[in-house]
């Protein structure tokens, strides 16, 4: 476990870090990363370095509405970057209508989930858990178990 106060510079570099040291070999199934924190504690901010730093051009907001957004991966390690904002979902079980158990078995694809307590029973056991909560205006800490 990893627990640290970062700034919004250090939130970037700890994305890209993570991002750096991911790899789909010798995985079984998807690469998923479990997203925990109030709003506004620095979830969606995390995801938007994250995916520069795999490559993704277009802004990253949280598909907060349309539940999942799929961005394709180039010239990298992965294939796909699946973000899932499970903050409306009712029940765990309304991910399987979005394809939850082909995105999660395919180990070329990274999956975050922004409120990932609301779909914690259908998480895999292995997976990366940051928990992000307010410091101050300019600070979170961010809790890292990888």
């Amino acid at each position: 476990m990893q627990k640290s106060l970062h700034k919004i510079a250090d939130t970037q570099l700890k994305a890209q870090e993570i991002a750096q040291s991911l790899t789909p070999e010798g995985k079984s199934g998807a690469t998923v990363i479990a997203l925990y924190g109030d709003l506004g504690a620095g979830k969606t901010t995390f995801m938007q370095f994250f995916g520069k730093a795999l490559g993704i051009t277009e802004k990253i907001l949280s598909p907060t509405f349309v539940i999942e957004k799929i961005y394709k991966l180039t010239d990298q390690k992965f294939d796909h970057l699946v973000h899932i904002d499970a903050y409306r979902l009712e029940d765990p079980k309304e991910l399987e209508t979005l394809g939850w158990s082909d995105v999660v078995s395919d180990p070329k694809n990274i999956i975050c989930i922004e409120w990932a307590d609301r779909v914690e029973t259908l998480l895999p056991k292995e997976k990366i858990v940051i928990r992000f909560s307010h410091h101050d205006e300019e600070s979170r800490v961010i809790d890292f178990h990888g």
